[in-house]
């Protein structure tokens, strides 16, 4: 008797539910699970039997319909991953098919990294977080966006450079709370640092040229920007050739950013301040 052939057994196996077999272009067979629920075609990953592919399967399906089961339940031992099972859940108690790990709120979502890391985002971030992965590095999180990685921050305002404490804060103390209500920029341009003497702000700026270098201290973060950029120009004059990058104050006038330019008073050691050859090279 002739032994069954392993397409006869891809074949028979089809009659699994839930279970597509197919091949990889080297001729591997592997096997997708998918499901159908409320006219809406998921599909559950790829597996190297129909028997994992129909665990997979089972488990979707239990997910869309048995509410008693929430992501508290999930084992590291479960057919599906724990992204599919917030994307499943989602989709059973919100209606919403996102295909990334997020579980909708009535005023703001979670975004699972893990089932322990959970991010926070306001409504308004949905659509943008339905479309992006989130990956993290250490304390920073990042998503790929037009083939580069985009640091989180800075869709909010905030400088990549930016130093949590020193720049911007999370007023609620938790850093993976990033609803906008809970972000507060403390330094918003280049250069510029705000400090608290005595009671009172003050705004100290600062700008690397072979090393950090005083170019004065304000009394508004307006001033300081200016300053800041007037300190641009006069290195450039002086040969400084490096690639700065200067500040641009929203809804002010060209009169009165020329006014205040023309006012400030910048450190003398910038205003003289000359390159040497090694220096002008880097």
């Amino acid at each position: 008797m002739n032994k069954p052939t392993e397409n006869n057994n891809m074949q028979q196996n089809t009659t699994l539910d839930g279970v597509c077999p197919s091949t990889k272009k080297d001729g591997t067979p592997y096997f997708r699970a998918s499901l159908t629920h409320k006219r809406k075609h998921i599909s559950l990953g790829s597996y190297e039997t129909p028997e994992a592919a129909h665990a997979a399967y089972l488990e979707g399906q239990r997910l869309l319909n048995d509410t008693g089961i929430s992501l508290m339940h999930y084992q590291s031992d479960a057919a599906l991953s724990f992204e599919k099972w917030v994307c499943l859940i989602n989709f059973r108690d919100n209606g919403l098919y996102l295909g990334k790990p997020i579980y909708v709120r009535q005023k703001f979502f979670y975004y699972y990294l893990s089932p322990t890391h959970i991010l926070k985002f306001d409504m308004d971030d949905l659509f943008y977080y339905s479309s992006h992965k989130i990956m993290c590095r250490g304390n920073h999180y990042f998503v790929a966006d037009y083939g580069m990685q985009v640091n989180l921050v800075s869709r909010y305002g905030i400088k990549n450079y930016a130093v949590e404490g020193r720049d911007f804060r999370f007023i609620n103390g938790d850093s993976t709370d990033f609803r906008r209500e809970n972000l507060e920029i403390l330094n918003t341009y280049h250069g510029v640092r705000r400090e608290n003497k005595n009671g009172q702000y003050i705004y100290t700026v600062r700008i690397h040229i072979y090393g950090n270098n005083l170019v004065g201290r304000y009394t508004s973060e307006e001033e300081a920007a200016i300053a800041y950029n007037k300190a641009i120009d006069i290195l450039r004059k002086n040969g400084i050739n490096k690639n700065y990058t200067p500040n641009y104050i929203e809804g002010m006038s060209p009169s009165r950013y020329a006014d205040i330019y023309t006012r400030l008073e910048i450190s003398p050691r910038i205003v003289n301040y000359k390159p040497s050859t090694s220096q002008n090279s880097q």
